[in-house]
């Protein structure tokens, strides 16, 4: 049977001038540890919701990323992280949102799916329940990088002399990890785990979170996004893919660029997607300058990029 996989580390701003090439291998051997630690548990039999939940946890493990150990701060100097996974075969979901404290969002996020009658917790209450079950939980200090601290303090600067929200860098709009994947019974999952975008609200709650939106598994595809949060949701990327290939009998490659090329980018956001099918054919577009991304298709073709001019 035909395996696939893919994943992605964020979208925006990504060029070749503004990274130094130890940054750059940085950055690709990331994703290259995450694409294995999936693509290991395919090869062993696993599922697919193993296999993204491996991926995602390698990149929560990953301070590069903006997700688990690299999550951006709000406005309040705190991390405030979301996570989500749905298995497309049962097409069951779990979400978090609002952690400070849990190691790893995505597996609080199966647990929510796999060990509670709800499909959402957020905050204290979702903490509470990682507690309960024994998740790993870190103070404070293990998610602070010096990064994402000094790009708060850009951005707090830059509200203050009156920038809006269309004035905000890529870098600090976007900011995600996601996987998707294909096993060998032919089931779909997808997973996806963020820390948000900097300086955002305390509170604020984006699409990764929302089940339709940045994160969607069905029968027929599975799609984890990355990007602007608040179009996603407006425009219920990952669900609306899924409804392209069900009703339009559109492919992934067409039902994706349509979406994320238009509907996506004709209301002003920005972002990417990176999505399989039944069939283990992979599609990873996206409609700003770059997306970190990997993957290995149904064939058996393997990907590691960065930039728009890579294929």
């Amino acid at each position: 049977m035909t395996i696939a996989l893919a994943l992605h580390g964020g979208a925006g701003t990504l060029r070749r001038q503004d990274m130094s090439a130890e940054q750059e291998k940085a950055y690709r051997k990331g994703l290259e540890r995450a694409l294995d630690a999936g693509h290991a548990v395919l090869l062993a039999g696993g599922s697919s919701l193993d296999a993204v939940c491996a991926c995602v946890c390698a990149l929560e493990d990953d301070p590069l990323f903006n997700a688990g150990c690299g999550s951006v701060y709000n406005l309040d100097g705190k991390q405030e992280m979301e996570a989500a996974v749905m298995d497309g075969s049962l097409q069951d979901a779990g979400s978090v949102t609002g952690l400070s404290q849990v190691q790893n969002p995505v597996l609080l996020a199966r647990a929510v799916m796999e060990r509670t009658p709800h499909v959402t917790l957020g905050f204290t209450a979702a903490e509470d329940f990682a507690r309960r079950i024994g998740q790993p939980m870190q103070p404070p200090a293990y998610f602070h990088t010096e990064k994402r601290w000094q790009a708060l303090q850009l951005e707090m600067e830059r509200l203050a002399q009156g920038g809006g929200d269309e004035d905000i860098p890529e870098d600090r709009k976007h900011g995600t990890v996601g996987a998707v994947a294909l096993d060998e019974q032919g089931r779909l999952a997808a997973a996806t785990s963020t820390g948000g975008r900097t300086a955002k609200w305390p509170g604020r709650i984006g699409d990764t979170p929302m089940i339709g939106a940045g994160t969607w598994a069905d029968s027929h595809c599975a799609v984890s996004g990355t990007g602007h949060g608040e179009y996603f949701v407006r425009a219920a990327v990952g669900h609306e893919i899924s409804a392209r290939i069900r009703h339009l009998d559109e492919t992934l490659a067409s039902a994706c660029d349509a979406v994320v090329h238009g509907q996506l980018l004709k209301m002003g956001g920005s972002g990417g997607v990176v999505a399989v099918d039944r069939w283990g054919r992979v599609a990873l577009p996206f409609n700003c300058e770059g997306m970190y991304r990997a993957a290995i298709d149904g064939d058996g073709r393997r990907l590691i990029a960065i930039y728009g001019d890579e294929d």
